[in-house]
This record gives structure tokens, sequence and C-alpha cells, in this order.
């Protein structure tokens, strides 16, 4: 008898994630879920500043921010972790974040196919309704570890 895996849930999956690699050394933090939506923060940090003289995050630490909150809306909307690779994400700054504020990323998954989904979300320091940014992208799901070896291949490109 076998056990049905559990639903994915972001509160419980940001405790792992954000302990390891390139999300916990930015110290992500998870705020709020939904059915298709998850809210993550990323705290304002000196090494973070993008210029010295403005004391404010810089872009690359809120694109990792925003493509984080990304994957979790898709795993939280399909209910199940499953790779996925961003293909397009597009992030349209609409001014810089405050001076030493952190930064909330809010994403949505609002359509999912077999093999794609796409999301939209917001990157706010203090109100949601006067945004840093705007996100929009697609991603793809993977469906085999591509670290695996294909054995057809193994022959045919000279690996055995």
């Amino acid at each position: 008898m076998t056990t049905p895996a559990a639903r994915f849930d972001a509160r419980t999956a940001s405790q792992w994630f954000f302990r390891h690699g390139h999300t916990g050394w930015l110290g992500l933090r998870f705020t709020d879920q939904g059915d298709n939506w998850v809210e993550l923060e990323l705290p304002w940090r000196a090494d973070l500043i993008g210029d010295p003289g403005r004391e404010v995050l810089a872009s690359g630490p809120i694109i990792s921010l925003m493509d984080m909150a990304s994957g979790m809306a898709i795993w939280q909307t399909r209910g199940t972790f499953a790779p996925v690779a961003t293909l397009d994400l597009r992030v349209d700054y609409q001014r810089p974040a405050r001076p030493r504020a952190s930064v909330r990323g809010r994403v949505e998954c609002y359509r999912t196919t077999r093999s794609a989904a796409f999301v939209r979300g917001i990157a706010y320091d203090a109100d949601p309704a006067d945004p840093v940014a705007h996100v929009a992208g697609c991603f793809m799901t993977i469906a085999a570890d591509p670290r695996q070896e294909v054995p057809a291949l193994k022959g045919a490109v000279g690996l055995g």
C-alpha cells in the first residue's frame, strides 16, 4: 500500500528551501500564500545594495526573489513539487526600492499547461499599490532529471 504524496505547501517547503543555496544566502523569508500565489520577503542588507550612496536593494537580488516566488507559486498551484526552468521572466521596474527597506514579492500562477506555467506579480516595499516592479514570466516543466543517464543516447554519443 502506498501513501499518496502530501500536497505541496509553500510555508512548509520554505523551511527547507531557505536554509540552503542561493535563497538561503539571500535570507529570503516566507510571508504568505494562497491556492495559486506565494509572497516572499527579501530583507534589506548592506551587502545587497546596488549603489553605496543610495542604500537600496540591487536589482539582482530582487530578480532572484521574484524567480523563487514564481517557482513556489507554480508548485502551490499544481499542488506538487516538480522541477521547472525559467524560460522568460520579464521585470518592469517602476521605481527604486526605498532606502534600507525590505522588498516583498507576491506572484500568482494564473495558467498551467502540461509543459508550461505562466506567472505575474509585483515586488513592493511598503504598499502593494505602489510597486517597485511588475513581473510576468513563463516557466517550463522539466519532466525528467537531466543529470540522469539516458541509456538510448549512451552509445550514440560515444559515452559507452
